[in-house]
């Protein structure tokens, strides 16, 4: 067989088939392979016509039909399935040849594959694609982590294929080994507390105004002419107004409300608390998604009193714009947490990310693209070493210019019994960050008092402890 395919695909689900069907379109030959030979015919059948592909039986045919330095593109469920296929192609590459896990991985499982794979003079890309399946056909964005060496040979391939936005592609080189997948992971994080924020501000606005599935899509229409303009609120407010043809009745209405989730959002809380970051609007939306599935609790507790008042808003236009302004403030949070997370993790395993080039890349063809990421690029460009977002001066005017209907809308969805565990606890992050002084000298006291565990003074420098059980002298620790 030529080797003549510039990259490969193995793994045609909907995701694989899609994205060997974007470099076909972009005039690429591409190889293409799945353990079932069915799907690879199907794909040829289906869209043979929209560019060069060669067809494989077996993984040899495969990685024989590449030109080197091989490409391989891995589209498999993430876990035991991706390994196995990795153990199928290394007996068969060269060194030099580069693996690419474009699935949505564990950045441990990337980092400990891609030390295993240059022991063997390969290169493995962990690499984060987002944009589900229309992204993946049509452009996505594409977080590729790695070596730089791969990256100059892979790098021009992916970002012709990716989103572009203003001409500029959303792909870059992110980082050493786990990086590309770790960024992905921190966006599914992100989009998490998104997809709450949005679901909390439709449930204020039923709440609040008794308005129907079809008043609020409308309202979040408007919403997406102005900053809060992003994909998220595109659809939302699409599947608002979207009519069950059986039932007649709104969509969002005869929908179960139990949100499923894949595990991204898990991953992301675990490894903000392995690095100690407080990523407190991202962790609420985890744990909403896993309380609307918690059923035995949720039907017990239908007992509970709930002591709350009948919502009467006498001002309609007010507190649309209240939920609004508070939507984009707790939006801002989840965003600058997560930007806090990233650079945690940079520091953590030596990676060097560039926050403002992740914003970028976010700005076109992934879920959480929304008009403000181009701030977010602007505020990381202006301040490479920004510590917090918030305090960007444009975040900070912005969000300071929400702050009173945040808080009015937090406590009269508190008074009126509304659950909003992302808007409340990403209020109550804004005002722990902006506080001179927290309760958290009562706790270090605390741990002094039962465990010995020291604390430090404001008035000099040096860890202490004082003698509790005893005459309560304090010692230098």
């Amino acid at each position: 067989m030529t080797a003549r395919a510039q990259i490969g695909v193995t793994g045609l689900a909907v995701m694989g088939r899609n994205l060997a069907r974007n470099f076909a379109r972009h005039g690429y030959t591409v190889a293409v392979h799945n353990r079932s030979y069915a799907k690879t015919e199907s794909l040829i059948a289906d869209h043979g016509d929209e560019g060069e592909f060669i067809p494989s039986e077996t993984m040899a045919d495969f990685v024989a039909s590449l030109a080197r330095p091989r490409k391989v593109v891995i589209m498999v469920k993430a876990g035991g399935p991706t390994d196995a296929v990795i153990d199928e192609l290394v007996p068969l590459l060269d060194e030099g040849d580069i693996v690419i896990d474009a699935g949505n991985a564990h950045f441990p499982d990337t980092r400990r594959r891609e030390e295993a794979l240059r022991a063997h003079g390969l290169h493995f890309v962990g690499t984060g694609v987002s944009g589900g399946e229309e992204g993946a056909l049509n452009g996505p964005s594409i977080m590729p982590g790695g070596s730089r060496e791969s990256y100059e040979w892979l790098g021009p391939i992916l970002e012709d294929i990716s989103a572009k936005v203003d001409g500029v592609p959303c792909c870059t080189y992110v980082g050493s080994d786990g990086a590309g997948h770790f960024v992905k992971m921190v966006h599914n994080g992100i989009e998490y507390a998104d997809m709450q924020l949005i679901a909390e501000a439709y449930d204020l606005l039923k709440a609040g105004l008794g308005a129907s599935a079809q008043e609020i899509g409308e309202i979040f229409a408007e919403w997406n002419k102005g900053d809060l303009e992003s994909f998220l609120i595109e659809i939302t407010a699409d599947v608002l107004q979207h009519v069950d043809a059986e039932t007649g009745k709104a969509f969002v209405d005869i929908v179960l409300d139990r949100a499923e989730q894949k595990g991204t959002g898990r991953w992301t809380v675990q490894n903000a608390l392995d690095l100690g970051v407080p990523i407190t609007g991202i962790a609420e939306a985890t744990f909403a998604r896993a309380l609307s599935g918690s059923t035995p609790q949720r039907e017990a507790g239908r007992i509970l009193p709930a002591v709350a008042g009948e919502w009467e808003v006498t001002d309609r236009d007010a507190f649309i714009e209240d939920v609004r302004l508070a939507l984009y403030s707790s939006k801002v949070v989840a965003y600058s947490q997560g930007f806090d997370q990233i650079a945690a993790a940079a520091e953590e395993f030596g990676w060097e990310i560039d926050r403002g080039a992740m914003a970028r890349i976010w700005r076109g063809g992934c879920i959480i693209r929304a008009r403000f990421l181009n701030r977010i690029t602007e505020a990381y460009e202006l301040n490479p070493e920004l510590a917090l977002l918030l305090a960007d001066p444009y975040f900070t005017e912005a969000v300071g210019n929400g702050v009173a209907a945040w808080r009015r809308i937090v406590s009269q969805a508190a008074l009126n019994g509304v659950p909003t565990p992302a808007f409340s606890s990403s209020l109550a992050y804004y005002d722990g960050v902006r506080a001179e002084r927290l309760p958290a000298n009562v706790i270090q006291a605390q741990r002094d008092f039962f465990g010995a565990h020291t604390y430090q003074r404001v008035d000099k420098p040096g860890v202490f402890h004082t003698e509790w059980s005893g005459d309560r002298t304090e010692s230098p620790a």
